[in-house]
This record gives structure tokens, C-alpha cells and sequence, in this order.
């Protein structure tokens, strides 16, 4: 089947959370592209909209902006509804919300010294509000009765522990930076949700994946992309699972290369569920009624 087939959105609207992110501006412009109409969410309201105005002026789809607070669950039934009245229905959605919290230096702190405050803080929006997003979502497709497609960024440190050298001298808009247990956890728990999800909804005929990603450059230092993706003695720093490819192309891969069968509607995609796809490499959590292999755009 021809990939226009296969990834062609026409008529379907896609919410993606966090959609004026460094990713998720880039998974609208995804969606847009490929004909589908777009909520693009966000806790800043002005931002989102800005930015579903901007897409529809260069893809020529219907998108809009709403405002959401993922972690309060009155503000993700008010986004759902509210996207429900402007286009009638929701086919595809992107879990993608995800915060560092107000404090880089509380988010970044040694683990032993992480105070709880910035613990929940971190997980209110990285795991609860995936939780509530993905909740209210599913109880309106399920009520639609057609299916649909459920996306949730998660991240290579939910699946494997970090390599803690890298991070030598590195540095986040001017802040010292590690990679912290919360951030794992939190994206762990992505995981984990997502492999429920997949088989609880399977029978409903809504697919579950969780998409993967490696490092995206988005403010750390010329220290912290050197270790990330130059080598020692020939060989990369960082564990083989990561890869060795410079951190600025490694970010460009994952974004415009996500995998088109995580979203499209065409049959071949109808198997597709609990799957992880990172950096290319498909991580098979399961198999639910899985009757063929599965290729993807690497």
C-alpha cells in the first residue's frame, strides 16, 4: 500500500497535548500535513492558538488552539468537550504533555536531596495528566464507537537506565543538569500505562503505542552535545541502545520520522498496538492479535 494511503488524515482530528513544544509543534505540523484537522493544546492558551492559526494558513487544514491544565481533571474534560464542539468528533490523539516544573534547580537536584514537592510537581503532568487526558479521550471514543489511535511520548529513560557520564559538565539553560529519577519514573510509567491501555481498548478497536524518543537538543550546552554524541577512543560515550549519530540529527530524526503506522487508518495499521517505537527500533512489549511483521521509516 502506498505510504500516501496509509498515512492519509483526511477528515480525522487529532488533539495533541503539549502541542507548542519542541516536539510538539513539530507532531502538529505532522498531522496537518497529512490532512488532518488539529487541536493543538496546551497550557498556554495564546501560544496554542497562535500556533493552530499559523498551521492553517500554511497546510490549509481546519486547526484550532485550546488551553488545557493536564493535571486538573476539570480542565481535560473542558478541553475534550471543547474540541468535540468545534469539530464533532476526535480520531487520533497525542499524549505528549510533559513539564521540567518551574524550578530547573529543584527539578534538577541531586536525588538525595529531591524534595517530594518537585516529585509530584513532575508527575502531576508527566504521568497523572497522561492519565487524564488519555481517559477522557477513550471514554469519548468509545462512545463515538469508530475507534481511533492513542500516541504517548514517553522516552528512552523509561525503558533504560542513563549512562550518568554524559551529563559531566553539562548544562540547561545555564542550570547544572543530570537526568532525574523523576523523569524516569514518570516516563516508565508512560510505558506501563500505554501496555494497559493497548489491551483493555483493544476490543473497542482504539490502538495504544507509546513513541520513544532519544535526546532532543532544546538548550543544553556544547558540553552536554559533545558528550551525548562524539566519541571516546572511536567508540560513542554513551550506552550502544542510544546510538552515536550528532544529537542534532538524532532530534531531527525523531521528529519528523515518527512512524506512520502509529497513527494511520488504513489496514495495515490496524494491528498495530502496544508497541514502543525508539529512535527507529521497534520494542515489542506484546503481541495482541498481531498477524503480521511490521516495517517502519527509519
Amino acid at each position: 500500500m502506498a505510504d500516501s494511503k496509509l498515512f492519509d488524515l483526511t477528515g480525522k482530528v487529532a488533539i495533541v497535548t503539549g502541542g507548542v513544544g519542541i516536539l510538539g509543534s513539530h507532531f502538529c505540523r505532522g498531522l496537518a500535513e497529512h490532512g488532518a484537522n488539529v487541536a493543538v493544546v496546551d497550557i498556554d492558551w495564546e501560544k496554542s492558538t497562535e500556533a493552530a492559526a499559523e498551521l492553517t494558513k500554511s497546510t490549509g487544514v481546519d486547526c484550532a488552539g485550546f488551553g488545557c491544565d493536564v493535571s486538573d481533571p476539570v480542565s481535560v474534560q473542558t478541553m475534550v468537550d471543547a474540541v468535540v464542539g468545534r469539530f464533532g468528533h476526535i480520531d487520533v490523539l497525542h499524549n505528549n504533555a510533559a513539564t521540567k516544573g518551574p524550578d530547573l534547580k529543584a527539578m534538577f537536584a541531586p536525588f538525595e536531596e529531591y524534595t517530594l514537592e518537585t516529585w509530584r510537581n513532575i508527575m502531576a503532568v508527566n504521568l497523572d495528566g497522561v492519565f487524564l487526558v488519555a481517559q477522557a479521550v477513550c471514554k469519548q471514543m468509545v462512545a463515538q464507537g469508530t475507534g481511533g489511535s492513542i500516541i504517548q511520548t514517553a522516552s528512552i529513560y523509561g525503558i533504560m537506565g542513563p549512562d550518568q557520564r554524559i551529563y559531566a559538565g553539562a548544562e540547561y539553560m545555564g542550570v547544572n543538569i543530570n537526568s532525574p529519577a523523576v523523569y524516569s519514573a514518570s516516563k516508565a510509567g508512560v510505558v506501563g500505562l500505554t501496555k494497559w491501555l493497548a489491551t483493555y481498548y483493544a476490543s473497542k478497536g482504539i490502538r495504544v503505542n507509546t513513541l520513544t524518543p532519544g535526546g532532543n537538543e532544546s538548550g543544553q550546552n556544547d558540553t552536554f552535545l559533545k558528550n551525548y554524541s562524539t566519541a571516546r577512543d572511536g567508540r560513542c560515550i554513551d550506552l550502544p541502545r542510544i546510538g552515536c549519530q550528532q544529537l542534532r540529527h538524532r532530534s531531527e530524526l525523531d521528529r519528523r520520522r515518527w512512524p506512520r503506522r502509529l497513527v494511520g487508518f488504513g489496514p495495515e495499521s490496524s494491528d498495530f498496538r502496544g508497541f514502543s517505537l525508539s529512535n527507529g527500533c521497534i520494542r515489542m512489549f506484546f503481541v495482541w492479535e498481531v498477524k503480521t511483521h511490521v516495517d517502519v521509516v527509519s
